[in-house]
């Protein structure tokens, strides 16, 4: 999986990193069990500070994406199946970007579409 770093991307470079590592995991360009790069090498390839990755890292992992382990590194966990809930924290982002659809004058009907076409896009369909 390729990963590439937008610096003009106001969003910062960890949660950069995060987010194209979790729509690799959700596409199935990361299998369960797949290694990431260590976490210099990945510094060293993007050319960014080590503490940067680990920062990612640790994020992915506190949310159950990644598996750190000392020997094999970090790791993609299994993906849960049959989940009907959402964690808190989903669905206040989720509640939080309906509300900015909604302020933005969107269509309810477009907006669900809309969530539909990121649903198949994430899962790489």
């Amino acid at each position: 999986m390729s990963i590439e770093i937008n610096t003009q991307n106001p969003m910062p470079i960890y949660e950069q990193l995060r987010n194209q590592i979790v729509l690799g995991i959700a596409s199935g360009k990361l299998a369960p069990g797949t290694s990431l790069p260590p976490v210099r090498k990945l510094a060293a390839d993007q050319g960014v500070n080590f503490h940067t990755v680990n920062k990612a890292y640790a994020s992915l992992c506190d949310e159950g994406f990644i598996i750190m382990d000392r020997r094999k590194g970090a790791v993609v966990a299994d993906i849960p199946s049959g989940v009907k809930g959402l964690p808190p924290e989903m669905i206040d982002k989720l509640n939080l970007i309906s509300a900015e659809a909604i302020c933005k004058g969107m269509d309810y009907m477009y907006f669900v579409n809309l969530c539909m076409q990121s649903y198949r896009f994430a899962k790489g369909e």
